[in-house]
């Protein structure tokens, strides 16, 4: 048994898990689980740059997550960093603020890399004799990964939550011409995944990270955000549709009525959700089964 401190530190958000991983066994016991949202990419879409104060929300949640690890007595940690920090010119002064909070050097890992993590994550407590496209949502970017045991085949493509939201500002509420914009980004994005990844053959799709977890929450009529209910529950195609209409349709008051929704997915997830409908619809998935085990728990592995 090894304790070990993974922080997957994404566009929209930074996360921590502190568990004990028993590899003779495939199993991982949480210790620490949390998140915090810190909107890293904030703008990088359009500077090209990380902005001073998401850079200060990032390093003030690595403070916090530092304190965890040393009460809960981590033996490895591993820090990897997604979408917004691979493609910042400045990513130089996050690597140097992370380094001295936590005393290790963030990774800015590739897409192929992440989507492997993800699979990991994703597949290892889920036992049946299936193929998987497990899809990663992320904040700016969403990873496609086939496989059974192992990945055969990955993609990352420019499409998320975050950076659909501010390329297109979807209004409140979005029009058809706002979302007929965002799809056509989003379906340009899935020719381009098609291209590496057999998107329609795999049976079992696999749904992870915010987005998909918010989604799921809110077709199953949660009045509080529980995990232990989201975590591999298989919502239907039909599900998505109806919280996705929902969404786009709600104004940002109405959505902050909406119990299971944390206040930093408000403006973004009506985005996400859309880029979750228009996978099911690509793929001709009837349901996702819906994960909580993601990246996260793919980088807790690689450390143990």
């Amino acid at each position: 048994m090894t304790r070990v401190a993974a922080i997957d530190c994404g566009t929209n958000s930074i996360r921590l898990l502190v568990a004990d991983a028993d590899p003779a066994t495939g199993e991982i016991t949480d210790l620490d689980r949390r998140m915090t949202i810190v909107r890293l990419g904030q703008g990088v879409d359009r500077t090209g740059r990380l902005a001073p104060e998401a850079l200060e929300r990032t390093f003030a949640a690595c403070r916090e997550y530092a304190a965890v690890i040393k009460e809960l007595g981590a033996e490895r940690i591993r820090f990897v960093a997604t979408s917004a920090s691979r493609d910042a010119e400045n990513r130089d002064d996050f690597v140097r603020g992370v380094l001295d909070i936590l005393g290790v050097e963030p990774e800015v890992i590739s897409g192929d890399q992440e989507a492997e993590f993800s699979f990991t994550g994703a597949t290892k407590e889920l036992h049946a004799d299936s193929q998987y496209l497990v899809v990663d949502i992320g904040g700016g970017s969403t990873e496609f990964v086939v496989g059974s045991r192992a990945v055969e085949a990955a993609r990352s493509v420019d499409i998320g939550c975050v950076r659909m939201t501010e390329r297109h500002h979807p209004g409140d509420p979005a029009t058809p011409e706002q979302i007929a914009a965002i799809r056509a980004d989003i379906e340009a994005a899935l020719d381009l995944a098609e291209q590496g990844v057999p998107l329609r053959e795999p049976r079992t799709l696999v749904g992870l990270a915010g987005s998909v977890t918010t989604v799921a929450a809110i077709a199953l009529g949660l009045t509080a955000y529980d995990s232990a209910a989201i975590h591999h529950s298989r919502i239907s195609h039909d599900q998505v549709a109806a919280v996705t209409e929902r969404l786009l349709a709600s104004t940002h008051e109405e959505r902050t009525r909406i119990p299971v929704l944390h206040p930093g997915r408000i403006d973004v997830i009506a985005a996400g959700a859309l880029v979750l409908l228009a996978v099911m619809e690509r793929t001709g998935a009837r349901e996702v089964v819906v994960s909580e085990h993601d990246i996260l728990d793919g980088i807790a592995w690689s450390v143990a």
